[in-house]
């Protein structure tokens, strides 16, 4: 049974979401304040976080930020704000989903349900598609090693740790040690296309690398 923590300061809108996550099936706990959810999830780890940005102690921004030292857990926000500035920045941030209030239960539980799903990793016969080894600095994909170059398969192995998030040019660029202003984000571009090359040398009609537009680029293992 899938275990979902709820963070959210008004008492009416938890009651809702725990009864319409418990009727899909679901165990749910629920807290008020950004901080114990951060403990909780140290004590007794959730399979997935709906997460209210407006909390009383610390924004649920804040909170997701924090909770990514420590945990990849899917996060799903809830927020009274629609602003595209504030769905961009719940993404690169970590975020696996943005639901606008006022919502419907049975769509968040819907969502729930579609996330939970998507966070099994499809394998083939028993093994991950793309299997990475930090030791021999060696990248795997459906059982042929691939040719990376440094920077490479440092991109791909950023994006393979934390499947699904939506990461920018400028945090890929972190990845590789290189700083955000000194005017080479255009280069993360250059390096996704080399990977997806090499990517399509083993399955052409896969696309593992997926693109966001305006936002940056995620590993999708659904299409590995």
């Amino acid at each position: 049974m899938p275990h979902i923590l709820i963070v959210e300061d008004e008492a009416a809108i938890a009651d809702t979401l725990v009864y319409a996550l418990q009727a899909d099936g679901h165990s749910t706990e629920w807290v008020t304040l950004g901080s114990a959810a951060l403990d909780q999830q140290r004590v007794r780890p959730a399979d997935l976080i709906i997460l209210d940005i407006g909390l009383p102690d610390i924004s649920g921004f804040e909170t997701c930020r924090q909770l990514r030292r420590f945990s990849e857990v899917p996060v799903m926000f809830l927020s009274a704000r629609d602003g595209e500035i504030d769905r961009v920045v719940g993404l690169e941030i970590g975020a696996d989903d943005y639901v606008v209030k006022p919502f419907s239960p049975r769509e968040v539980a819907a969502r729930v349900r579609a996330i939970l799903k998507r966070m099994v990793p499809r394998t083939e016969a028993g093994t991950a598609v793309l299997q990475l080894d930090t030791v021999r600095m060696q990248i795997t994909y459906r059982g042929q090693p691939l040719a990376l170059t440094r920077h490479e398969f440092r991109l791909l192995q950023c994006l393979l740790e934390q499947p699904r998030r939506v990461f920018s040019r400028e945090q890929l660029l972190d990845a590789l040690g290189v700083a955000s202003d000194v005017g080479y984000e255009r280069t993360i571009d250059s390096h996704i296309k080399s990977l997806r090359a090499k990517l399509r040398q083993v399955a052409a009609d896969a696309e593992p690398i997926q693109t966001h537009r305006g936002l940056g680029y995620s590993f999708s293992p659904e299409h590995a």
